[in-house]
């Protein structure tokens, strides 16, 4: 059983038991989150597909904690030009264990 749900501008495929990284939460770790926004269950060959949520679908999960990503680098240069910018940048992330999917 899988499902599909849009959280923080982004559509994530999942299943139960998965452990994934969504954009930063306001929940505590140990907190259960419900995600209503689901756009695909799917059982075997039984699939709803929604339009555009599916009605009465669940996506329930327990933060596990919060934490910071891999460093990105940004840089600008332009040759010949003495210019060169040098950035970094560490988005923050909600790390979560899917408990549970309802259609």
């Amino acid at each position: 059983m899988f499902a599909v749900f849009s959280s923080g501008g982004k559509q994530h495929r999942v299943t139960e038991g998965e452990v994934i990284k969504l954009e930063l939460l306001k929940a505590e770790p140990g907190e259960k989150v419900v995600f209503d926004k689901v756009l695909i269950v799917a059982d075997g060959d039984d699939v709803s597909v929604g339009q555009p949520y599916v009605a009465g679908g669940k996506v329930t999960a327990e933060v596990i904690s919060h934490d910071r990503g891999k460093k990105i680098r940004v840089i600008k240069f332009k040759r010949r030009k003495d210019y060169l910018r040098r950035q970094g940048h560490r988005q923050w992330f909600t790390e979560l264990k899917i408990t549970g999917i309802s259609a």
